[in-house]
Protein backbone atom coordinates (compact mmCIF):
# COMPACT_ATOMS: atom_id res chain seq x y z
CA UNK A 1 0.00 0.00 0.00
CA UNK A 2 2.17 2.38 0.90
CA UNK A 3 4.74 1.23 -2.37
CA UNK A 4 1.75 2.05 -4.29
CA UNK A 5 0.92 5.13 -2.93
CA UNK A 6 4.35 6.46 -3.52
CA UNK A 7 4.53 5.65 -6.70
CA UNK A 8 1.74 7.54 -7.39
CA UNK A 9 3.39 10.61 -5.70
CA UNK A 10 6.42 10.22 -8.06
CA UNK A 11 3.98 10.18 -10.89
CA UNK A 12 2.28 13.35 -9.88
CA UNK A 13 5.31 15.11 -9.28
CA UNK A 14 6.78 14.38 -12.78
CA UNK A 15 3.80 15.31 -14.20
CA UNK A 16 3.56 18.47 -12.56
CA UNK A 17 5.92 20.28 -14.68
CA UNK A 18 3.87 19.81 -17.67
CA UNK A 19 0.53 20.50 -15.97
CA UNK A 20 1.92 23.93 -14.85
CA UNK A 21 2.75 24.42 -18.86
CA UNK A 22 -0.80 23.69 -19.73
CA UNK A 23 -2.49 25.43 -16.96
CA UNK A 24 -0.16 28.90 -17.87
CA UNK A 25 -0.08 28.65 -21.40
CA UNK A 26 -3.59 26.66 -22.52
CA UNK A 27 -5.70 26.88 -19.70
CA UNK A 28 -5.68 31.13 -18.43
CA UNK A 29 -4.94 32.32 -21.80
CA UNK A 30 -8.18 30.21 -23.22
CA UNK A 31 -10.10 31.71 -20.29
CA UNK A 32 -8.68 35.65 -20.69
CA UNK A 33 -9.94 34.95 -24.65
CA UNK A 34 -13.38 34.05 -23.33
CA UNK A 35 -13.43 37.18 -20.99
CA UNK A 36 -11.97 39.43 -23.44
CA UNK A 37 -14.45 38.18 -26.12
CA UNK A 38 -17.45 39.85 -23.71
CA UNK A 39 -15.50 43.33 -23.69
CA UNK A 40 -14.60 46.39 -25.98
CA UNK A 41 -10.98 46.60 -25.64
CA UNK A 42 -8.45 48.78 -26.67
CA UNK A 43 -4.93 48.52 -26.37
CA UNK A 44 -3.75 51.84 -26.85
CA UNK A 45 -6.25 53.20 -23.98
CA UNK A 46 -7.32 49.99 -21.93
CA UNK A 47 -9.03 52.55 -19.38
CA UNK A 48 -11.84 52.50 -22.19
CA UNK A 49 -12.66 48.82 -21.48
CA UNK A 50 -16.25 48.34 -21.46
CA UNK A 51 -18.50 45.53 -21.24
CA UNK A 52 -20.35 45.30 -24.48
CA UNK A 53 -22.10 41.51 -23.62
CA UNK A 54 -22.67 39.52 -26.77
CA UNK A 55 -21.84 42.63 -28.83
CA UNK A 56 -18.57 40.91 -30.26
CA UNK A 57 -20.11 37.79 -31.42
CA UNK A 58 -22.79 39.57 -32.99
CA UNK A 59 -20.08 41.83 -34.88
CA UNK A 60 -18.16 38.88 -36.10
CA UNK A 61 -21.29 36.61 -37.25
CA UNK A 62 -22.54 39.52 -39.13
CA UNK A 63 -18.95 40.83 -40.65
CA UNK A 64 -18.75 39.43 -44.42
CA UNK A 65 -14.95 39.87 -44.16
CA UNK A 66 -14.77 37.15 -41.70
CA UNK A 67 -17.01 34.65 -44.19
CA UNK A 68 -15.01 36.10 -46.69
CA UNK A 69 -12.12 34.48 -44.87
CA UNK A 70 -13.75 31.04 -44.26
CA UNK A 71 -14.82 30.95 -47.87
CA UNK A 72 -10.87 31.53 -49.11
CA UNK A 73 -9.57 28.61 -46.89
CA UNK A 74 -11.84 26.79 -47.91
CA UNK A 75 -11.42 27.60 -52.14
CA UNK A 76 -7.68 26.84 -51.41
CA UNK A 77 -8.41 24.06 -49.13
CA UNK A 78 -10.05 22.00 -52.08
CA UNK A 79 -6.83 22.58 -54.57
CA UNK A 80 -4.11 22.01 -51.86
CA UNK A 81 -6.19 18.95 -50.52
CA UNK A 82 -6.52 17.32 -53.73
CA UNK A 83 -2.83 18.75 -54.64
CA UNK A 84 -0.91 17.50 -52.07
CA UNK A 85 -3.15 14.10 -51.51
CA UNK A 86 -2.28 12.93 -54.82
CA UNK A 87 1.31 14.04 -55.12
CA UNK A 88 2.03 12.74 -51.61
CA UNK A 89 0.05 9.37 -52.24
CA UNK A 90 1.88 8.70 -55.57
CA UNK A 91 5.71 9.39 -54.20
CA UNK A 92 4.75 7.11 -51.16
CA UNK A 93 3.47 4.43 -53.52
CA UNK A 94 6.46 4.63 -56.02
CA UNK A 95 9.25 4.77 -52.74
CA UNK A 96 7.42 2.02 -51.02
CA UNK A 97 8.56 0.22 -54.25
CA UNK A 98 11.97 1.18 -54.62
CA UNK A 99 14.77 -0.32 -52.27
CA UNK A 100 17.95 1.09 -53.43
CA UNK A 101 18.56 3.89 -52.51
CA UNK A 102 15.18 4.78 -50.75
CA UNK A 103 16.08 6.57 -48.13
CA UNK A 104 17.68 9.17 -49.96
CA UNK A 105 14.76 9.42 -51.84
CA UNK A 106 13.16 9.66 -48.81
CA UNK A 107 15.29 12.41 -47.33
CA UNK A 108 15.50 14.53 -50.46
CA UNK A 109 11.44 14.73 -50.67
CA UNK A 110 11.41 15.97 -47.03
CA UNK A 111 13.61 19.10 -47.91
CA UNK A 112 10.82 21.02 -48.50
CA UNK A 113 9.56 20.23 -45.16
CA UNK A 114 12.72 21.78 -42.76
CA UNK A 115 13.02 24.46 -45.30
CA UNK A 116 12.47 27.99 -43.53
CA UNK A 117 8.88 29.21 -44.61
CA UNK A 118 10.38 32.73 -44.99
CA UNK A 119 13.04 31.46 -47.51
CA UNK A 120 11.23 29.48 -49.14
CA UNK A 121 8.57 32.06 -50.25
CA UNK A 122 10.60 34.71 -51.15
CA UNK A 123 12.30 31.95 -53.51
CA UNK A 124 8.62 30.86 -55.00
CA UNK A 125 7.68 34.21 -55.20
CA UNK A 126 10.77 34.98 -57.46
CA UNK A 127 10.26 32.22 -59.34
CA UNK A 128 6.19 32.65 -60.18
CA UNK A 129 6.80 36.25 -60.49
CA UNK A 130 5.96 38.38 -63.82
CA UNK A 131 9.74 38.70 -64.41
CA UNK A 132 10.70 34.52 -63.14
CA UNK A 133 11.80 31.48 -64.99
CA UNK A 134 8.08 30.20 -65.23
CA UNK A 135 6.25 33.15 -66.40
CA UNK A 136 9.06 33.51 -68.73
CA UNK A 137 8.74 30.25 -70.07
CA UNK A 138 5.27 29.97 -70.48
CA UNK A 139 5.36 33.65 -72.58
CA UNK A 140 7.96 31.69 -74.90
CA UNK A 141 5.60 28.50 -75.20
CA UNK A 142 3.23 30.75 -75.97
CA UNK A 143 0.57 29.67 -73.03
CA UNK A 144 0.64 33.58 -71.71
CA UNK A 145 0.67 36.46 -73.69
CA UNK A 146 1.71 39.32 -71.11
CA UNK A 147 3.09 38.60 -67.68
CA UNK A 148 0.33 37.83 -65.09
CA UNK A 149 0.27 39.73 -62.00
CA UNK A 150 -0.94 36.82 -59.34
CA UNK A 151 -0.82 38.50 -56.33
CA UNK A 152 -3.25 41.35 -58.22
CA UNK A 153 -6.06 38.91 -59.34
CA UNK A 154 -9.20 38.43 -57.94
CA UNK A 155 -8.69 34.41 -58.05
CA UNK A 156 -5.25 33.71 -58.50
CA UNK A 157 -3.64 34.12 -54.94
CA UNK A 158 -5.35 31.21 -53.46
CA UNK A 159 -4.70 28.84 -55.86
CA UNK A 160 -0.91 29.29 -56.14
CA UNK A 161 -0.55 29.80 -52.39
CA UNK A 162 -2.12 26.40 -52.53
CA UNK A 163 0.82 25.00 -55.09
CA UNK A 164 3.11 26.54 -52.89
CA UNK A 165 1.96 24.87 -49.06
CA UNK A 166 1.28 21.35 -51.14
CA UNK A 167 5.03 21.71 -51.95
CA UNK A 168 6.23 22.85 -48.63
CA UNK A 169 4.02 19.94 -47.14
CA UNK A 170 3.83 17.05 -49.35
CA UNK A 171 6.60 15.66 -47.29
CA UNK A 172 5.43 15.06 -44.17
CA UNK A 173 2.23 13.15 -45.62
CA UNK A 174 3.92 11.21 -47.42
CA UNK A 175 6.17 10.31 -44.47
CA UNK A 176 2.11 9.58 -43.12
CA UNK A 177 1.60 7.06 -45.52
CA UNK A 178 4.46 5.17 -45.78
CA UNK A 179 4.11 4.34 -42.09
CA UNK A 180 0.94 3.35 -42.48
CA UNK A 181 1.49 1.34 -46.39
CA UNK A 182 4.69 0.06 -43.94
CA UNK A 183 2.04 -1.54 -41.83
CA UNK A 184 0.23 -3.13 -43.96
CA UNK A 185 0.26 -7.41 -43.66
CA UNK A 186 1.87 -8.87 -46.12
CA UNK A 187 -0.18 -11.75 -46.93
CA UNK A 188 -2.92 -9.68 -48.14
CA UNK A 189 -1.09 -8.80 -51.13
CA UNK A 190 0.68 -12.24 -51.38
CA UNK A 191 -2.87 -13.54 -51.29
CA UNK A 192 -3.97 -10.83 -54.48
CA UNK A 193 -0.81 -11.94 -56.49
CA UNK A 194 -1.73 -15.30 -55.67
CA UNK A 195 -5.22 -14.32 -57.62
CA UNK A 196 -3.87 -12.41 -60.52
CA UNK A 197 -4.42 -9.08 -59.06
CA UNK A 198 -2.46 -6.32 -60.93
CA UNK A 199 -0.57 -3.20 -59.33
CA UNK A 200 -3.88 -1.10 -59.56
CA UNK A 201 -5.65 -2.75 -58.15
CA UNK A 202 -3.82 -3.87 -55.15
CA UNK A 203 -3.40 -0.24 -55.01
CA UNK A 204 -7.59 0.52 -54.63
CA UNK A 205 -8.54 -2.21 -52.99
CA UNK A 206 -5.84 -3.21 -50.37
CA UNK A 207 -3.39 -0.33 -49.62
CA UNK A 208 -5.99 2.59 -49.86
CA UNK A 209 -8.57 1.09 -47.88
CA UNK A 210 -5.99 -0.01 -45.00
CA UNK A 211 -4.39 3.32 -45.15
CA UNK A 212 -7.81 5.13 -44.56
CA UNK A 213 -7.37 6.41 -41.04
CA UNK A 214 -4.14 8.29 -42.01
CA UNK A 215 -5.51 9.64 -45.11
CA UNK A 216 -8.36 11.29 -42.98
CA UNK A 217 -5.33 12.23 -40.40
CA UNK A 218 -3.62 14.11 -42.89
CA UNK A 219 -6.83 16.03 -44.62
CA UNK A 220 -7.89 16.69 -40.98
CA UNK A 221 -4.32 18.44 -40.35
CA UNK A 222 -4.20 20.01 -43.65
CA UNK A 223 -7.81 22.00 -43.10
CA UNK A 224 -6.30 22.71 -39.64
CA UNK A 225 -3.51 24.12 -41.67
CA UNK A 226 -5.89 26.26 -44.11
CA UNK A 227 -7.56 27.98 -40.92
CA UNK A 228 -4.03 28.90 -39.35
CA UNK A 229 -2.24 29.87 -42.60
CA UNK A 230 -0.61 33.34 -41.96
CA UNK A 231 3.17 33.92 -42.98
CA UNK A 232 2.10 32.88 -46.81
CA UNK A 233 -0.22 35.86 -46.64
CA UNK A 234 1.46 38.27 -44.43
CA UNK A 235 4.42 37.86 -46.35
CA UNK A 236 3.05 38.84 -50.00
CA UNK A 237 -0.24 40.75 -49.52
CA UNK A 238 -1.65 43.60 -46.87
CA UNK A 239 -4.02 42.48 -44.05
CA UNK A 240 -6.85 42.89 -46.01
CA UNK A 241 -5.43 40.33 -48.06
CA UNK A 242 -4.39 41.56 -51.55
CA UNK A 243 -6.86 42.90 -54.17
CA UNK A 244 -10.29 42.02 -53.92
CA UNK A 245 -9.37 40.57 -50.20
CA UNK A 246 -8.51 37.37 -52.41
CA UNK A 247 -6.05 36.26 -50.20
CA UNK A 248 -7.54 37.12 -46.22
CA UNK A 249 -7.53 34.05 -44.19
CA UNK A 250 -9.28 34.07 -40.69
CA UNK A 251 -5.66 34.36 -38.60
CA UNK A 252 -5.01 37.28 -41.08
CA UNK A 253 -7.96 39.11 -40.35
CA UNK A 254 -7.74 38.29 -36.60
CA UNK A 255 -4.06 39.58 -36.96
CA UNK A 256 -5.87 42.72 -38.51
CA UNK A 257 -8.85 43.70 -36.10
CA UNK A 258 -6.20 42.90 -32.59
CA UNK A 259 -3.39 44.83 -33.88
CA UNK A 260 -3.87 46.90 -36.50
CA UNK A 261 -7.72 48.31 -35.47
CA UNK A 262 -6.61 47.67 -31.87
CA UNK A 263 -9.68 45.84 -30.97
CA UNK A 264 -8.64 43.03 -29.08
CA UNK A 265 -12.08 41.73 -27.77
CA UNK A 266 -13.24 41.36 -31.56
CA UNK A 267 -9.79 39.60 -32.47
CA UNK A 268 -10.21 37.38 -28.97
CA UNK A 269 -13.75 36.36 -30.45
CA UNK A 270 -12.31 35.60 -34.03
CA UNK A 271 -9.67 33.32 -32.42
CA UNK A 272 -12.50 31.36 -30.25
CA UNK A 273 -15.05 30.69 -32.85
CA UNK A 274 -11.35 29.36 -35.17
CA UNK A 275 -10.49 27.15 -32.25
CA UNK A 276 -14.11 26.07 -32.35
CA UNK A 277 -14.20 25.35 -35.64
CA UNK A 278 -10.70 23.13 -35.53
CA UNK A 279 -11.98 21.32 -32.14
CA UNK A 280 -14.62 19.92 -34.24
CA UNK A 281 -12.70 19.24 -37.00
CA UNK A 282 -10.44 16.81 -34.41
CA UNK A 283 -13.47 15.65 -33.00
CA UNK A 284 -14.74 14.64 -36.30
CA UNK A 285 -11.78 13.28 -37.45
CA UNK A 286 -11.29 10.88 -33.82
CA UNK A 287 -14.69 9.53 -34.39
CA UNK A 288 -13.92 8.47 -37.77
CA UNK A 289 -10.64 6.74 -37.26
CA UNK A 290 -12.38 5.17 -33.83
CA UNK A 291 -15.51 4.18 -35.26
CA UNK A 292 -13.20 2.21 -38.34
CA UNK A 293 -11.02 0.69 -35.62
CA UNK A 294 -13.37 -0.48 -33.51
CA UNK A 295 -15.32 -1.69 -36.30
Amino acid sequence: MINHMRTNFWSYVFLLPWLLFFVVFLVYPLFLSFESSFLSINILNPEETKFIGFGNWINIALDWMFWKSLLNVLFNQVIFVSLSFVIALSLALLLNEVKFLGGLFRTVMFIPVITSITVAMIAFDFISGPSGPVQTGMAQLGVIDEPVFWKFDQWLPMPIIAVFSSWKWFGVQMIIFLGGIASINKSLYEAADIDGASWWRKVTKITIPMIKNQIIFVMTINIINGLQMFTEIFMNFDLKGGAYQSALTPVVYLYDTGFAQMEMGAASTIGLLLAAIIYMLTMLQLKITTKDSNS
